[in-house]
């Protein structure tokens, strides 16, 4: 481009970082402690020990590194050295002139396309604005204290609704599901007819809760009264019992899973009973989900059969899941 009068002064005008000399040719060449590359010897100004150096002659460049003639010691003086670009280089562009196609910033497998930096009180934070740049949201680095130095990997896609980006512990991020929390299901609460039932003596005897309050899950059969969870678990189960009339003899409440007697199997609840007396149940249960089965049961020694009263509400039989995780 022709100029009326003297043409302006254009270029990318640098000063480098000091170098302290040793027992060395070569040096790192940088600029606000971030390696520099200039364009050519022929871009630059050195001085060593009070006079200036001839380029290719007393020293040679090879991207960020500086190589003297001979090596210098620790008593010679880099005095300074400065870059002054490229004759057609452009000065300081104005405001919104730099366009898509000049940021195309290269990261290598050593540094970052693009970095960032602190001002020495405010950590490195990058700002996105919104369409009318009124505001926007902030992306901040970890303070100086921390000593953080870690790269975040970001998954191949955007993952499915209400999942969350989780780490591996070496910042490679993956798309994660999270749980909302164990649900209670199965559960169910069964009950008696509003009528008496007749226990047999020394006989362990299945209780008819053929009525149901709720069965979550519909794991309870009302035709053989068993709590059949096809989830496997820990499981709370509780039963209650109100003999009808004055026993006099031991009467005993039992939830047993697969009729077994085991400590680990049943769960059993005796005392003397009486006149009206109740007797409750509970106990946590392993189920295996599938064939493992619970039972409400009685017992009693009286010498006849026994009634249980006539109350449904008072004999019952029920329970839920806890937890399908902790099955130890």
């Amino acid at each position: 481009m022709a100029y009326i009068g003297k043409t302006p002064t254009v270029g990318n005008f640098v000063k480098l970082d000091a170098i302290t000399a040793s027992a060395t040719a070569s040096y790192t060449m940088q600029v606000d402690s971030v390696n520099f590359s200039p364009e050519s010897v022929n871009h630059m100004l050195v001085s060593l020990n009070g006079v200036i150096q001839s380029p290719t002659t007393s020293y040679t460049i090879s991207g960020s590194t500086i190589t003297f003639a001979s090596a210098l010691t620790s008593s010679d003086s880099i005095d300074f050295i400065m870059v002054y670009g490229n004759v057609l280089d452009i000065g300081t562009p104005s405001d919104a002139t730099v366009t898509n196609a000049k940021t195309n910033f290269v990261s290598t497998s050593s540094a970052a396309g693009l970095q960032i930096k602190g001002d020495g009180t405010t950590d490195g934070t990058l700002q996105l604005n919104c369409s009318q740049n009124s505001h926007g949201i902030k992306l901040k680095s970890p303070p100086h204290s921390a000593s953080a130095s870690y790269t975040l990997t970001f998954p191949n896609d955007d993952g499915d609704a209400d999942q969350v980006l989780k780490t591996n512990g070496s910042g490679v991020l993956d798309w994660t599901t999270v749980s909302s929390g164990e649900t209670n299901t199965p559960s169910f609460h069964a009950y008696r007819p509003d009528s008496f039932l007749a226990i047999p003596n020394d006989t362990y005897t299945t209780v008819s809760v053929s009525n149901e309050l709720f069965d979550v899950g519909s794991a309870f059969n009302t035709s053989n009264y068993r709590f059949t969870p096809q989830v496997a678990g820990k499981y709370f189960l509780y039963a209650n019992v109100v003999w009808d009339g004055n026993i006099n003899s031991q009467g005993g409440i039992l939830i047993q899973k697969n009729q077994q007697f085991n400590s680990t199997d049943m769960r059993r609840n005796f005392n003397y009973a009486t006149a009206s007396s109740g007797v409750h149940v509970t106990g946590m249960f392993t189920a295996n989900g599938s064939s493992d089965y619970f039972e409400y049961r009685l017992y009693h020694n009286h010498g006849n059969s026994v009634n249980i009263t006539n109350q449904g509400n008072e004999n019952y039989f029920g329970g839920f899941l806890v937890t399908t995780t902790w099955l130890i």
